[in-house]
């Protein structure tokens, strides 16, 4: 792995594991803040969220692009695998591997700093074909958004956009828009607010 790779996938790695810490973190504070109302919890939960994402893509965005996501990275390695402008092979391979690991770190670190285990297998079990289905929805709605700003030149916007779609997604869809295969994996090693069931 060449330096410049390292150096973007470790960009990747340290972006979604403060992301996932924030969701999983957020989701443990309005759980114990509003604890007898789940609506709460989620507006709680979605607007941490949304803010943290925005702050993390300024941050990792001139280094990596800020990706935090596997689906993202791979659709701009296949837009563009033609013209030699988007991800190679390689970095496709090193930014999923980044990704999944510093989404299962963020849960970790969360985990750690609320005083919980460090690895616990979360019982939130969220499964279903209209849940499968939201996530199409969550997933595929992102990625227009963010090759969309790309490919029109607007990329100064990204922060923004994509942290208000996402907090918008997780109240517009049934599966509360995890839009992110490694970020689903991190979730699962938390029995929290946040977290995913690993059958689910």
């Amino acid at each position: 792995m060449s330096r410049t790779l390292a150096r973007r996938a470790s960009a990747e790695l340290a972006g979604t594991a403060l992301l996932v810490a924030a969701v999983v973190g957020s989701g443990i504070t309005a759980a114990r803040l509003s604890p007898d109302d789940v609506g709460l919890q989620l507006l709680e939960n979605a607007i941490a969220t949304a803010l943290a994402l925005g702050a993390l893509i300024l941050m990792f965005g001139p280094v990596s692009g800020a990706h935090f996501n596997p689906v993202v990275s791979a659709v701009d390695w296949w837009l563009g695998r033609r013209d030699s402008t988007g991800l190679t092979g390689s970095d496709l391979a090193a930014y999923a591997i980044a990704q999944v690991a510093g989404a299962i770190t963020g849960s970790v670190l969360a985990n750690i700093m609320f005083d919980l285990p460090v690895v616990e297998w979360s019982q939130a079990y969220r499964t279903g074909a209209n849940l499968w289905l939201a996530e199409v929805v969550a997933t595929a709605g992102l990625v227009v958004l963010v090759f969309a700003l790309a490919r029109s030149g607007r990329t100064a916007a990204a922060p923004a956009a994509v942290g208000a779609y996402i907090g918008a997604a997780y109240w517009f869809t049934s599966s509360t828009s995890f839009a992110n295969p490694a970020v689903t994996v991190g979730r699962a090693v938390t029995d929290t607010f946040a977290g995913i069931a690993p059958a689910s």
